[in-house]
């Protein structure tokens, strides 16, 4: 057995009706909160109004930052650390999908380093250090995984590049995962987070830092996605189907955390950052076909494990029929949950895809893929995913 590291400095605290610990959870970090939102929808302001009201009754006081977007930007996150700066806050709270913990992330560092929260990203020169405030991550989506990972996803519009801050620093302190929370997603968001899901579990497993540890947690969480996603996109109030996709999330986002995601993530990012219209599940919906039919050659016995667990059937065939079979089952598996896409459909503009291409390779994700992929061949996957 090779050598492996695991780290995961995140409290889980799960379970139905577990937001009532919010305020609990919160006065151990601060007492000056930036609550970090979507819009304060009609369907969303019950839940805020309930964090509101458990955080001010252990004497947290509260600022609300609501003006987080889908795929947050730059913009965006530095709104947020002025807010947070001019009221002194000395913890955040992410509570919604993805983009609310990921802003949440972005503007804890922001507020505590010289600078903009976009100097700390990918590659930069600045180092995120251990100035950042204490993060609090409240999922209302299951998919993201951000309440248990290290990395913030934040759009820089003036580039049309998408990128990451990455730092144990940014993991949260504690996250809640409260699948009452989960019962009114509508179905799209449900399928779309749900496939982002079983893409971080999935790539983590075929990834080049995978183990042991990582291996166990991905294929349960896969197992478990591909029963429950589709009993919660048919049926978005049975609460066993969201209480088990909140925790494959949760599992897929430990994985992802410890190894990481491979070439569609990397690809799926730069589609962001030209198309911020097109939902990260969707971006990662349209590029999967190809993208296994590229690499499963690559990795033989963990695509035809996948293929096992799309169908059950193939356990009787070597390994190499199911591995390529896995391929025709996972698009049988978008087909089935609604998330048969491409990149025409997405409205993505064909003529960006030599610069989503270009983009694809200036994340690492494509150099842990099992099979490495050139930038021209990304280009050729993306001409093949933009209309199938």
């Amino acid at each position: 057995m090779e050598h492996f590291d695991w780290h995961q400095p995140t409290q889980i605290r799960f379970g139905r009706g577990r937001l009532a610990e919010v305020g609990e959870v919160a006065k151990k970090y601060g007492r000056r909160c930036l609550l970090v939102t979507g819009h304060s929808s009609e369907a969303k302001l019950p839940i805020y109004e309930k964090v509101k009201e458990e955080l001010g009754a252990r004497g947290v006081e509260v600022v609300h930052f609501d003006g987080v977007v889908t795929n947050p930007t730059t913009e965006i996150v530095e709104e947020g650390v002025q807010i947070a700066t001019q009221h002194n806050v000395n913890v955040l709270l992410g509570l919604g999908g993805g983009s609310s913990m990921d802003t949440a992330k972005a503007i804890a560092v922001g507020a505590t380093h010289p600078g903009k929260a976009w100097d700390y990203r990918l590659f930069a020169e600045k180092a995120i250090t251990h100035k950042t405030l204490p993060i609090i991550a409240v999922p209302t989506t299951s998919g993201t995984g951000s309440q248990v990972t290290p990395v913030s996803v934040i759009t820089n519009p003036a580039e049309k590049f998408k990128s990451a801050l990455v730092s144990p620093f940014v993991c949260p302190r504690s996250c809640i995962v409260d699948p009452q929370l989960m019962l009114t997603v509508p179905e799209h968001i449900t399928a779309s987070t749900g496939f982002d899901a079983f893409a971080h579990a999935f790539e983590s497993y075929i990834h080049k830092s995978a183990s042991p540890y990582t291996d166990l947690l991905a294929v349960e969480a896969i197992k478990i996605i591909v029963r429950y996603v589709p009993k919660a996109i048919e049926e978005g109030t049975n609460k066993e189907a969201r209480a088990w996709m909140a925790w494959a999330d949760t599992l897929a986002g430990l994985c992802i955390s410890n190894a990481g995601t491979v070439l569609p993530h990397g690809i799926g990012m730069a589609i962001g950052g030209h198309a911020p219209h097109v939902l990260h599940g969707e971006a990662l919906a349209a590029i999967y076909p190809e993208f296994m039919r590229y690499t499963y050659n690559s990795s033989v016995g963990k695509f035809a494990s996948l293929g096992r667990i799309l169908n059950p059937g193939l356990e009787g065939v070597p390994d190499e029929v199911a591995a390529s079979r896995s391929c025709e089952e996972t698009e049988k598996f978008l087909r089935k949950i609604g998330m048969w896409l491409d990149l025409k459909k997405l409205k993505v503009p064909e003529d960006k895809l030599a610069a989503i291409a270009a983009d694809s390779v200036r994340l690492p994700d494509y150099e842990v893929n099992p099979r490495v992929a050139t930038s021209d061949e990304i280009l050729e996957m993306l001409k093949q995913s933009y209309e199938h």
